[in-house]
């Protein structure tokens, strides 16, 4: 058997290789092949000191390893001849010859040929300004063609191929995301160090468990808002827009589903069900899943009946209800979070329906007459009846509520509260983690971003990463390590 003889200067054998896997799954599973082109194309004939294809992998080690700046990846790479390598830099240290001087000596007063001490060996990484000009042309490339976030076309589609599951479950967040300025503007302009950005307000409301007051926080900031679609299975990123801070999370939603979908049908053929927060709770949007793309959507549905809490004998601690058929006077009330109950006509005794689950051909949800399905004696079924105009004998009575016909922000064909609903609204704490990674992972708690190109590109460049490591993880069978960021990978034996 030949031995394996490893390249003299080959630094992957170095203990630095775990970290460097990390930077390795990336940098072989992003499709970067045009972005590079178009670098390329934009040098032209300018000096080619430093390749732009290692250029292009340094940027990118520096989001994988988490450098806050510039120079902090300047000096990582100084001091890293393995890193240096992996982007496709020279990794021989350099050393610039000595030039031989003519010097009188004081003794003889002969001219004598003097060798300086040869200068400390160094590495031939990129300078500041290197950089500079490269991150220039990276965000022009964006700012036109949106080649860096277009990126996540790709790698959505090569990890729905590999991945038989992926986007079977998604979901919606918006973040802010505050811009390095102030926002306060210049006396003489009247303009912002950012003029890209504005201010953003995002108002929680609710009502103490404790004490049953309501409350609200108010948080402002100055910058953009992050609308982003993603996995809440496996926790990785679909699709994003960044706006100003102040543009509205709804219509930018509908917009971004009708987008993602449009660009990948399989997607929205694939796609279950769809999971947000409570603000964005809207008719229109549910409607917009369930109609055109049969996405089940769990959003939380907003407490927005105002004309009950008028009334005198108004009960906080009770949900409002209302009836069901507003045509004629029967026995089914609903909740505003579509809950639907009935109300015995004799006793007042309120019991919930039992679902029976959503009729897709009808577009109809079925609910059964609560006493008929679990035994209860009920003294008003008669009555009941009567006003619904059935007879439905000891099965008990039916009801069906067509979606078409009902407010379409309350019903949706994945009951609220339901188990079903519960398990699928639980999943979209995923977004929540994914911001996390967003702020800490990738530095954009503390940056020093101004001004949207420059925003876009950098956040358009984590999610891509994000998504790339993802893949290679799924290539390598390692679906459990898909979301993660920083956890070493497990070398083969």
């Amino acid at each position: 058997m030949t031995p394996t003889i490893l390249p003299l200067f080959d630094w992957d054998a170095v203990e630095a290789r775990s970290d460097l896997d990390r930077f390795f799954l990336v940098r072989d599973n992003l499709p970067d092949q045009p972005l590079i082109s178009a670098l390329e194309n934009l040098r032209g004939q300018g000096r080619d000191d430093y390749p732009v294809s290692a250029m292009w992998n340094a940027v990118v080690a520096g989001v994988v390893f988490q450098h806050d700046s510039i120079e902090s990846l300047i000096r990582e790479l100084s001091r890293n001849p393995s890193l240096l390598q992996a982007c496709g830099f020279d990794a021989l240290p350099k050393q610039k010859k000595p030039l031989a001087e003519l010097v009188r000596n004081l003794n003889t007063g002969k001219l004598e040929i003097y060798w300086p001490e040869p200068e400390i060996a160094y590495y031939g990484v990129p300078n500041s300004w290197n950089f500079s000009r490269f991150l220039n042309n990276l965000i022009a490339l964006e700012a036109q063609h949106s080649l860096v976030s277009g990126m996540m076309l790709t790698l959505r589609e090569q990890l729905m191929a590999i991945v038989p599951d992926f986007g079977e479950h998604m979901g919606y967040d918006g973040k802010s995301i505050e811009s390095h300025s102030t926002g306060q503007q210049d006396r003489q302009t009247g303009k912002t160090s950012d003029p890209d950005a504005n201010w953003g307000k995002h108002e929680t409301t609710g009502v103490d468990n404790k004490t049953g007051k309501p409350w609200k926080t108010v948080k402002s900031w100055f910058g953009y808002t992050l609308h982003l679609i993603a996995d809440t299975q496996y926790e990785i990123p679909l699709a994003f827009h960044l706006t100003p801070a102040s543009h509205s999370e709804q219509g930018e939603l509908r917009k971004m589903l009708v987008e993602v979908f449009d660009e990948t049908p399989e997607l929205a053929n694939r796609c279950e069900d769809f999971s947000a927060d409570r603000g964005l709770d809207c008719a229109e949007t549910k409607a917009l899943l369930w109609d055109t793309y049969r996405v089940r959507p769990l959003i939380d549905t907003r407490e927005l009946w105002r004309e009950e809490k008028q009334l005198p004998d108004y009960d906080p601690s009770k949900p409002i209800t209302r009836p069901l058929f507003t045509d004629r006077v029967d026995t089914i009330i609903h909740t505003e979070k579509g809950n639907v109950h009935c109300l015995d006509p004799i006793t007042g005794e309120q019991r919930d329906l039992a679902f029976q689950g959503f009729e897709a051909d009808r577009n109809c949800l079925k609910y059964r007459c609560p006493a008929a399905t679990y035994h209860l004696t009920c003294q008003g079924q008669a009555q009941c009846h009567r006003a619904g105009d059935v007879s439905p004998g000891a099965y008990g009575r039916i009801i069906r509520i067509n979606l078409e016909e009902q407010n379409r922000r309350i019903f949706t064909p994945t009951p609220y509260g339901s188990p079903s609903w519960n398990r699928g609204y639980a999943r979209r704490s995923a977004l929540e983690r994914i911001n996390n990674r967003i702020d800490h992972g990738y530095g954009f708690e503390k940056h020093f971003i101004r001004g949207y190109a420059k925003m876009k590109t950098r956040i358009g460049l984590a999610l891509v990463i994000m998504m790339a490591m993802a893949l290679g993880h799924a290539k390598a069978g390692r679906h459990d390590q898909m979301r993660s960021l920083v956890r070493p990978i497990l070398q083969a034996a």
